[in-house]
């Protein structure tokens, strides 16, 4: 089975279970946090190319953030709905859709933006040679990456010389290694991550390994 088929099989049927959810989540943001319900940013996918990527809005808006602008740490700006949807992951329901179109996989390098590609540019173009994903093995490493940013002096470059070489690292290794009944196991490990988050520490050198 193509990793393509298979996405598109799977995209339709989450936006068909996950619909009444979806209505839901989006209703609780409206009526407490008022619009636009969904966050919506460029990213970098495929071969360079730039996207617009989904998710239901946990911030208060900031007119910059479409562009990419680098507010991470900052749990002032969280909101009511929004600190239970990043909790539970419901905050990425929306990217079935960027599966669906094809901008996404469900399993695959996190896109990021133009910002952070230009950072590294050459490890980039090796990774970007898959489509980026929903979840990877980073994903599950960092989960609290929010929580290690927000600890940090000078967050930014915190996240620009020691969390983005290291989740480079790992989507290599993934470009590399990269297979279907691996991807399964990556949704998996996902999913566990979630319901007991307490298994998954940041700190985990058996997640980063993507084993």
């Amino acid at each position: 089975m193509s990793k393509r088929f298979f996405d598109t099989i799977l995209s339709c049927l989450g936006l068909l279970l996950a619909s009444p959810l979806l209505l839901i989540v989006a209703g609780l943001i409206l009526i407490w946090d008022g619009s636009p319900i969904l966050f919506r940013q460029i990213r970098v996918g495929r071969n360079g190319r730039d996207f617009i990527l989904n998710k239901f809005r946990t911030m208060t808006r900031l007119q910059e953030g479409f562009q990419g602008f680098f507010d991470v740490g900052n749990k002032n700006r969280v909101t009511r709905v929004g600190a239970f949807l990043r909790k539970t992951k419901l905050d990425e329901l929306p990217q079935l859709w960027n599966v669906l179109k094809g901008d996404m996989s469900f399993v695959g390098p996190r896109p990021e933006v133009r910002k952070w590609v230009v950072a590294y540019p050459e490890r980039w173009t090796k990774v970007l040679e898959v489509r980026p994903g929903i979840t990877d093995s980073a994903s599950i490493y960092y989960r609290n990456e929010e929580e290690l940013l927000a600890q940090a002096e000078d967050p930014e470059a915190y996240y620009r010389d020691y969390i983005l070489p290291h989740k480079l690292d790992l989507y290599e290794e993934y470009v590399r290694t990269r297979s279907f009944f691996g991807d399964i196991y990556l949704i998996y490990k996902t999913i566990l991550s979630v319901l007991l988050p307490g298994c998954y520490s940041c700190h985990q050198d058996s997640v980063s390994s993507g084993k």
